[in-house]
């Protein structure tokens, strides 16, 4: 059985739920601690005495994005192919970020961004994107830098998200830029013998 809930973590709860959609919403600079104590129904001093003011808050907001998203990319289960691996997480990452627009913008656009490139420890978000990519650059599928595939396929994988978040691309329209967009990152970095494969066709991506 597990520590009974209290007052404190009812208010935590609150003040990360607020937190997390007015750091995804707002100029991190306008958000204020009393706007966050307003906008979670307590007081300044709670703020202070359960995260140690705006910026620890700003932390728990971020680390329960960072959690979310190594959460369900670990979750994909892994295979002898790399490459069905890669296309399987970067589904998972699209998926997670639609389903959290908010963790996802302060995640990586928002009050405190998150660059991939960047060492951040084991539980680093993108690390099965990397493990898998490793894989594949091993195995003579893809040809080039690790990190720079890693980055490339970010960069496509944010933007295609992004768009999604801000309605710029929806229904078939966007399933059709997933696929073709994914394709092609990876057509780019695969190795000539491998090249002509790499066209898909899978209606569940």
């Amino acid at each position: 059985m597990g520590r009974p809930r209290t007052n404190d973590d009812a208010v935590r709860e609150r003040l990360v739920a607020c937190a997390t959609e007015m750091f995804a919403t707002r100029p991190q600079e306008s958000v204020t601690v009393r706007a966050l104590a307003a906008a979670a129904g307590t007081s300044t001093a709670a703020v202070y005495t359960l995260f140690q003011g705006k910026d620890g808050l700003i932390r728990e907001v971020r680390d329960q994005a960072v959690a979310g998203l190594f959460q369900d990319l670990t979750a994909v289960p892994g295979s002898e192919a790399a490459l069905e691996d890669l296309y399987a997480l970067a589904v998972a990452y699209r998926h997670w970020g639609l389903e959290h627009r908010h963790l996802y913008t302060v995640l990586f656009g928002g009050a405190q961004s998150f660059v991939p490139s960047h060492r951040i420890g084991d539980r680093d978000p993108v690390r099965p994107l990397v493990a898998a990519i490793d894989r594949a650059v091993v195995g003579h599928i893809l040809a080039g830098d690790t990190t720079l595939i890693a980055v490339s396929l970010w960069v496509a994988l944010h933007g295609l998200v992004t768009l999604e978040l801000a309605g710029s691309l929806d229904g078939t329209a966007a399933e059709t830029a997933f696929r073709s967009t994914i394709d092609a990152v990876l057509r780019g970095w695969a190795t000539p013998s491998v090249f002509r494969g790499l066209r898909r066709t899978d209606p569940a991506l």
